[in-house]
């Protein structure tokens, strides 16, 4: 069944602005440090290394949301209704994963596949089934209403 919200919510522009800002800022990054924007990688090393551009860029993500939602007012709402341990348990796993992958949908999805990676290209196939999964078990196994 079709969620009308997101249908309705759909904007070309801004998804068009915000997939041509994620490509940019994954080249510069690139071209001016030769690391990949894998955000899970950059967390990784910002909390085990001194590395002040990991800061800067995890602080560029919070920012940019931040100033989007100033922009944009009721462009974004929370979701409600899921228990906290469901949360905290889909954290963790998340976190599992893409340890176990070696990076996330962003250094896999984004520039994995814009390089050619048959590794990024079979991780982030596995991540978009298990996400697929996932929804599936939440929403009609354990009955959570999106």
């Amino acid at each position: 069944m079709c969620d009308n919200r997101v249908v309705a919510n759909f904007t070309p522009v801004s998804a068009l602005v915000g997939g041509a800002l994620i490509g940019i800022s994954a080249t510069l990054l690139l071209w001016l440090t030769g690391r990949i924007a894998g955000v899970s990688g950059i967390m990784h090393g910002a909390l085990s290394a001194r590395s002040p551009w990991r800061w800067l860029f995890l602080a560029g993500l919070i920012a940019g949301a931040a100033l989007w939602m100033a922009l944009v007012p009721g462009a974004f709402a929370p979701r409600t209704g899921y228990s906290l341990l469901l949360v905290l348990l889909s954290g963790v796993l998340v976190g599992f994963g893409t340890a176990l992958a070696g990076g996330c949908t962003s250094g896999h999805g984004v520039c994995g596949i814009s390089r050619l990676s048959v590794r990024s290209i079979a991780a982030t196939i596995t991540f978009v089934t298990t996400g697929m999964i996932g929804v599936f078990v939440v929403r009609h196994l354990l009955g959570v209403a999106s």
